[in-house]
């Protein structure tokens, strides 16, 4: 587990016992998770840093035992995980915002339960980064993909630092951005994105999340050159294996949420009717939604 340390104090010697600030909170959610979930939590368990963080697992009412699994290493380790348990099931998107809304720390780090982490100092690496360049919002990381074997299907040869601003992110450009390796300022900007109604109703919820962070706050993206997690495929994943026309379906409804619910200048609004004749017009057309199709195209002539 992460090697915690005791800040020092302005305040009264009296005061000295004071529990130290917690600098990273990281937020994981969970559904159905019996086979990933240990995994999950061992990787959180096992980085080495020298501030506070804090452990918080969203529990979705899951039909199989990931909740006996985490209750499991609860006593296995004491105080160091708070389970936040939803009854009935409330949803990916709302179990989300109620775990960051819960969070106490500076940072938020995001992994659900079927992913994990893999280098010890992530956490460490990630703060690092952020308390030095206040310009930006996120931190990410590259990561290996595999599928439901272990089997590697992803891996970038030579990793490089990258970075992106709220127009990267608009027009679609977002490599190595996935939710388990993000690390993002947890301050009032960002929070916010859960009082937007329309945030629940996406599907790509990760994507319109790092969105609104740029937008809100006008930071930016820096993708650090270490591979430090793996994202998992498999066929219970809520993005990853679905039917290929139910996944064009969804971003095509995420597409159009973003453009009622984002600015853009004339010259983006150009390259977004671009991106959508190109990758969802024949789409739409395919599945009669003719309807869709000229409503998109009139907001953005």
């Amino acid at each position: 587990m992460g090697r915690l340390i005791s800040f020092r104090t302005k305040c009264n010697p009296l005061m000295m016992s004071t529990r130290p600030e917690i600098m990273v909170s990281v937020c994981c959610i969970t559904y159905n998770h019996e086979q990933y979930i240990a995994g999950a939590l061992d990787s959180f368990l096992m980085q080495q840093t020298n501030f506070e963080f804090e452990i918080l697992v969203g529990e979705d009412c899951s039909k199989d035992e990931t909740k006996s699994v985490i209750q499991g290493y609860m006593d296995r380790y004491p105080g160091r995980i708070r389970l936040i348990h939803h009854e009935p099931n409330i949803g990916a998107i709302r179990n989300q915002v109620d775990v960051i809304t819960k969070s106490k720390g500076k940072y938020i780090a995001l992994c659900d339960g079927d992913d994990f982490w893999t280098d010890q100092r992530k956490l460490q690496k990630q703060v690092d980064f952020l308390e030095a360049n206040p310009e930006y919002v996120i931190c990410c990381h590259h990561t290996k993909v595999i599928n439901e074997h272990d089997e590697t299907v992803y891996l970038k040869e030579n990793p490089v630092s990258m970075e992106f601003d709220y127009q990267d992110v608009l027009l679609g450009k977002r490599e190595e951005t996935r939710i388990c390796s993000l690390m993002i300022r947890n301050i009032d900007a960002v929070r916010s994105v859960g009082q937007q109604p329309w945030y629940f109703d996406t599907y790509g919820t990760d994507t319109l999340f790092k969105l609104y962070a740029l937008a809100s706050t006008g930071k930016k993206i820096f993708v650090l050159p270490d591979v430090m997690a793996c994202y998992r495929l498999h066929t219970g994943g809520i993005w990853s294996m679905i039917d290929s026309r139910i996944r064009k379906r969804r971003m095509v409804s995420d597409f159009n949420l973003t453009i009622k619910n984002f600015k853009y200048s004339g010259l983006m609004k150009k390259e977004l009717l671009k991106i959508y004749i190109r990758q969802y017009f024949l789409f739409d057309l395919r599945n009669r939604e003719i309807n869709n199709a000229m409503n998109t195209i009139m907001n953005l002539l």
